[in-house]
């Protein structure tokens, strides 16, 4: 466990840049903008000609907040606390871009620099440090990405907080005093087991082609699920010209498409059972934090998250065993 401990953090030292330094000057440059767009409308006067909507309802010109009645503060406080880690959707989107090129080159890398037999040198097995990158990937960087981003959607929600106090709504202490903006990160947080299940297939197989690929490792890694789409189109449609239809869709979203995308934030939305129609009938927090939650959980019920997480688990397996021999430049 204690080599192990040290291999990850070999990990975040060696690439600190991508998996710190990126995300995090997302969220600084994101914060800068809304806080410079803030400042001009502030110092301007822009806002007051703003029109407002609180979860469906007109309101009103910005200088009308203060009016606002008890109930529909109420409602407007309770959607900024349920709702203010969207603004980090962009730091979040980071994840996957960091994350993707860690993994071509976690084990390419240390090949073609050769570095691979220094490390090879020392008392260190092939399944620890393949494990330590996987581990990486999965839950070390998408955790600094919560932190950094969830960091980010509180200061913007702060300045939010700042542009309506100067239109003289003072909202801080309703958005402070409700419980669901201390939960939002828990929950974000306990999403976690669900993105490391959908996105092992995905780093298993980002990880296998970095093991053995001489070179062109992200032609190789796009390239082979691409071509494959393409040869499967091509046939289902010779094939259907003599035995009717033939549906590849399942193949191609559940195979090729989750070996590419798996590592994107929520891809597992849209294989959840929740409608339009039960998500209207709840309050607007329920929809936000709890039933997302609970769509997003309620999807492991499916055999085929499963069946891709034993996929992804066997290309690290084979990912380990060519490291055994892999070590050209």
């Amino acid at each position: 466990m204690n080599t192990m401990k040290w291999l990850v953090r070999r990990e975040f030292w060696e690439h600190k840049g991508s998996l710190f330094w990126t995300p995090l000057i997302a969220a600084l440059a994101l914060v800068l903008i809304v806080g410079a767009t803030a400042a001009y409308g502030i110092s301007g006067n822009h806002f007051r000609e703003m029109t407002v909507t609180v979860n469906g309802d007109h309101v009103g010109k910005m200088e009308m907040l203060v009016a606002m009645p008890h109930e529909a503060r109420a409602r407007f406080a309770s959607l900024a606390a349920n709702t203010y880690l969207a603004a980090a959707v962009p730091v979040f989107m980071v994840l996957p871009i960091v994350a993707f090129f860690y993994c071509l080159g976690a084990l390419y890398d240390d090949r073609r620099d050769r570095s691979i037999l220094f490390w090879k040198s020392l008392p260190l097995s092939d399944s620890a440090t393949v494990l330590s990158k996987a581990i990486t990937a999965l839950a070390v960087a998408p955790l600094i990405t919560i932190e950094l981003g969830a960091a980010a959607a509180l200061a913007m929600l702060a300045i939010g907080g700042i542009v309506l106090a100067d239109q003289g709504l003072n909202m801080f202490g309703a958005v402070l005093s409700d419980i669901d903006l201390y939960l939002a990160p828990v929950y974000l947080l306990g999403l976690l087991p669900v993105y490391i299940l959908w996105a092992l297939p995905t780093v298993g197989w980002l990880l296998l082609v970095s093991s053995w690929a001489k070179s062109k490792v992200l032609s190789w890694a796009v390239g082979i699920p691409s071509f494959a789409a393409i040869v499967i189109k091509w046939f289902s449609y010779l094939a259907g010209q003599y035995l009717g239809p033939i549906h590849t869709e399942w193949f191609i979203e559940h195979i090729i498409m989750r070996s590419l995308l798996g590592l994107i934030p929520g891809i597992w939305m849209p294989h959840g059972h929740a409608t339009l129609e039960v998500a209207q009938s709840v309050p607007v927090h329920e929809v936000v934090i709890g039933a997302l939650f609970r769509q997003s959980w309620a999807t492991l019920a499916q055999p085929g998250v499963w069946l891709g997480a034993i996929a992804g688990v066997a290309m690290l397996g084979a990912a380990i065993r060519l490291r055994r021999w892999r070590d050209e430049g």
